[in-house]
């Protein structure tokens, strides 16, 4: 069994199996979700394992769900105080998301996201900045949120991955989802397992991942990104917190956040997918 780390945060737990580093996002009762507390923890755990001997880092989610997404409850910095903000606070506010998942871009070690149950709208932003990602065949992945509260912040980054006419399909219908079959057919995952056997595949796969030298996985990897660098990909990314921005100062985001705050999230959801 993996050993705890004892400098656990509260909502990203850390355990070390030999040289694979297990990073499990610990919020089970929001399914998840991804909140600014969450990120930076995150941050926190790779800027220590930088330091370490870790060979390969895996991120998963205890619980139903790898990631539901941006946290956008009533109470969340996604709903809650969204009138409070000026265009250029949400902009930097989008822009400090995509810092975050930088860190996984740039971190030296490869990230594989191991994804179960849901991954939702900013929980596959955040997959695709993973060096590989492995899913449960049942798992439930949307690039938008259930309830259309943005525009342009994570659909383009999918084009990198299964094109754009499907980015736009994903993107285009609200909470729209393909299951992990279909996303290793597309080209947003690389492979697809049963659920009961995703942890040890991951695990399998980090072992062999780590029979390489650090130095030369470093550099692997270094390699590999800077293909996608010069094709745009971390331009796109920083685009997409202008985009959202723009989008959230119009009158129809304003309505759809006082719908998730007068009839609550599950009301809302089932009102789009209705």
């Amino acid at each position: 069994m993996p050993e705890t780390d004892p400098q656990d945060r509260a909502e990203v737990r850390l355990e070390r199996e030999g040289p694979i580093a297990w990073l499990t996002f610990d919020r089970p009762e929001r399914l998840n979700a991804l909140s600014m507390a969450m990120l930076d923890e995150l941050a926190d755990h790779l800027a220590d394992l930088e330091r370490s001997d870790a060979r390969v880092v895996i991120l998963r989610g205890a619980g139903k769900a790898f990631s539901a997404g941006y946290d956008v409850s009533s109470d969340s910095e996604e709903v809650g105080d969204a009138h409070t903000r000026s265009s250029v606070a949400d902009r930097d506010r989008q822009a400090t998301y995509i810092d975050r998942f930088t860190r996984i871009w740039r971190h030296p070690q490869p990230v594989i996201a191991a994804v179960h149950g849901y991954c939702m709208a900013g929980a596959t932003q955040l997959a695709l900045f993973c060096d590989i990602t492995v899913v449960a065949e049942d798992t439930q992945i949307a690039a938008s949120p259930a309830v259309p509260l943005g525009g342009g912040f994570i659909s383009p980054l999918w084009s990198f991955q299964v094109g754009p006419q499907r980015a736009k399909e994903m993107s285009f219908v609200a909470g729209r989802r393909i299951d992990g079959r279909t996303a290793v057919e597309w080209g947003f995952a690389n492979s697809a397992v049963p659920a009961a056997d995703l942890e040890q595949h991951a695990r399998d796969l980090a072992l062999s991942i780590a029979k390489t030298p650090a130095s030369i996985l470093r550099m692997k990897k270094l390699a590999i990104n800077r293909v996608q660098e010069m094709n745009g990909f971390l331009t796109v990314a920083g685009m997409g917190a202008d985009t959202d921005a723009l989008i959230h100062t119009t009158p129809d985001v304003a309505e759809m956040q006082e719908l998730v705050k007068e009839i609550g999230l599950k009301q809302a959801i089932a009102h789009f997918r209705g």
